[in-house]
């Protein structure tokens, strides 16, 4: 694992369009405790690419903890990453809330960028939190090809449960009573 001294490093990967945010949020406050009684004395460092929905749920949620710090590795140079995002301002906040921001090499498209994007994240990372409905990935480099490839190596995953979206559409699902349910894998013990 790539523990830095006294910083433990969070990764996320998850959906963008999610449904009932409340329990979700209440998942991945479940989530950083554990991570904070495993990993004890140790402070957060999350790794997000800051895209709508799960990854800057969690990196907010983060940096609410002292001490906690945000690295950004960016898919796209920011001026053109920002023309994704349907409220460039919440992006363009936790952007200038960063202590590193790392510019990844071009990649030939914007799929492929940000597939890299969510490699960069996996390699870096101590432990992932996946906000994900527990299905295939939707699309290249999608949550469910991260959580995959994280399961492969043996990453601690910390699993909250939520609905993704209607696949062609922006319109997000719900998992019901599972939406927000929490779950840990490989996470050690102390």
């Amino acid at each position: 694992m790539k523990e830095m001294g006294r910083e433990v490093i969070v990764g996320v990967t998850g959906h963008r369009f999610l449904a009932e945010v409340a329990k979700i949020i209440t998942g991945i406050d479940a989530a950083l405790r554990q991570i904070e009684a495993s990993f004890s004395g140790k402070h957060l460092v999350i790794i997000s690419p800051l895209a709508e929905g799960a990854d800057q749920l969690v990196a907010r949620r983060v940096l609410t903890r002292p001490g906690a710090r945000l690295l950004v590795p960016l898919p796209l140079p920011s001026a053109d990453y920002v023309t994704d995002f349907e409220s460039p301002e919440t992006f363009l906040n936790l952007l200038e809330q960063a202590d590193e921001v790392i510019e990844l090499p071009p990649a030939p498209t914007r799929n492929q960028a940000y597939e890299a994007a969510s490699r960069y994240v996996l390699d870096n990372c101590d432990v992932l939190i996946a906000v994900w409905d527990g299905k295939a990935a939707q699309g290249q480099g999608g949550t469910g090809e991260i959580v995959a490839l994280a399961r492969q190596r043996g990453l601690p995953l910390a699993w909250v449960r939520a609905g993704n979206r209607h696949p062609g559409t922006r319109q997000p699902t719900t998992l019901g009573e599972e939406q927000g349910i929490v779950s840990f894998e490989r996470f050690p013990t102390r």
